[in-house]
């Protein structure tokens, strides 16, 4: 509620200033708005509110995520002295939209990245961590998928994945995937004692592996290769094999949702983020530049 304070008083700092109630140059942190009336929450309509979301985007750089929490804020005060209090008849925030969410682009590690990790790979686990790895930089496999491995998913260059909602799809295996299932394979099947013995990734206790297990796997792969294991988790491993496959594979935006799993195609356009720098270099490559 302290931050819906902040917001409310700026609005009606701007408010004046909108209004040319105070001189145009005075110091915005010193407006007095303690003369605000009943006549001028009457007289506030839609317009106020949407040219103060626009003040704070030009002149306070506040970002979408900022200026969502000061329509809620308007929102709820509006609604508040509209049909509790009864200050005001109509409430002028009703049909107030919130702006939307601009999507963050994907951490993701590097092509030398990628690679440096793969080569740092050591310890008396090694076949299984690298093809953890792997799988993770080639298939895009989401963590639970990982671990619900089984050896019947894989058929010759073909992995099953039940993914969410318990929908399988296809994933082809290219020859590094082939080549590090088929290393640890060697070794996972000289093991004497194996629990679990449907599942691909086993534990130290010749368990099904679980997900605390490879968290811990990766973090300690990634501290290894000298990379940031607080930044790059399991899941910034997917968004780098999304990322390879679209910038290095020519992969479409609709094979690509295929691979992922994503039910919306809308989720999977978050990678076409890596064409940006691609498209700047061209733009400056043109003849006519300078």
């Amino acid at each position: 509620m302290a931050g819906y304070k902040i917001d409310i008083i700026m609005f009606f700092r701007f408010l004046k200033l909108h209004l040319y109630l105070v001189p145009s140059d005075s110091d915005f942190e010193k407006i007095d708005i303690s003369d605000i009336d009943i006549n001028t929450l009457k007289n506030i309509n839609l317009n106020h509110l949407y040219s103060f979301l626009e003040f704070t985007e030009k002149y306070r750089n506040n970002g979408n995520l900022t200026r969502a929490r000061k329509v809620a804020a308007l929102k709820s005060f509006f609604k508040y002295i509209c049909s509790k209090k009864k200050i005001i008849k109509e409430n002028p925030a009703t049909d107030l939209e919130v702006p939307k969410r601009g999507k963050r682009n994907p951490i993701y590690l590097s092509l030398e990245e990628s690679k440096l990790l793969l080569n740092s790979i050591s310890g008396r686990n090694k076949e299984r961590d690298f093809c953890i790895i792997t799988l993770f930089l080639n298939c895009g496999v989401r963590l639970s998928e990982l671990c619900d491995i089984k050896i019947e998913n894989i058929r010759d260059d073909l992995l099953i994945i039940r993914g969410k909602g318990d929908k399988e799809r296809t994933i082809y295996l290219n020859e590094s995937s082939l080549s590090a299932i088929e290393a640890y394979e060697n070794v996972r099947n000289n093991k004497i004692g194996i629990i679990d013995k449907e599942y691909l990734f086993l534990s130290e206790r010749k368990k099904r592996i679980d997900k605390r297990t490879v968290q811990t796997i990766v973090k300690k792969c990634i501290a290894k290769a000298g990379l940031d294991d607080k930044k790059y988790t399991t899941h910034k491993l997917r968004h780098t094999a999304a990322t390879l496959l679209y910038k290095y594979g020519n992969v479409d935006i609709r094979s690509l949702q295929e691979i992922l799993g994503h039910e919306s195609i809308s989720t999977t356009t978050i990678y076409t983020h890596v064409d940006q720098e691609t498209l700047r270099k061209a733009v400056k490559s043109n003849p006519l530049n300078n």
